[in-house]
């Protein structure tokens, strides 16, 4: 399975998303218009390990929420992700069984590289 989920109106997706081109085969999901599952959620956290590696401490909620002054478990970590698609660290690039979760340049071109072998 090849699939990244993104948000569709993010520059910085775009940009990526741009940046891998061709896409042939891959599933593109835009989180925010169309939520992810329980089971997506589960999946993800599957091949990355943990809820924390797929947790966007940048989104404004976390702060607005006051989720920084105390860190959430792995499970409210993933109802917070559940909840609002702003938690999720963008894009997440799955390749089979490889997961590539954020926008650093690394990342970018280590997914770039297993989506075009």
């Amino acid at each position: 399975m090849k699939k990244i989920y993104h948000l569709g109106t993010c520059d910085t997706c775009k940009r990526i998303l741009k940046e891998l081109q061709p896409l042939d085969g891959v599933i593109l999901q835009d989180i925010k218009t169309e939520a992810m599952t329980q089971k997506q959620v589960e999946e993800m956290q599957k091949i990355a390990g943990s809820y924390e590696a797929l947790f966007s401490k940048r989104a404004r909620l976390y702060r607005q929420m006051g989720l920084h002054e105390n860190q959430p478990s792995e499970g409210e970590l993933k109802n917070l992700i559940l909840e609002h698609y702003t938690f999720l660290k963008r894009p997440v690039i799955i390749i089979e069984d490889q997961i590539f979760i954020g926008n650093s340049k690394k990342v970018v071109e280590a997914a770039k590289e297993a989506l075009h072998q």
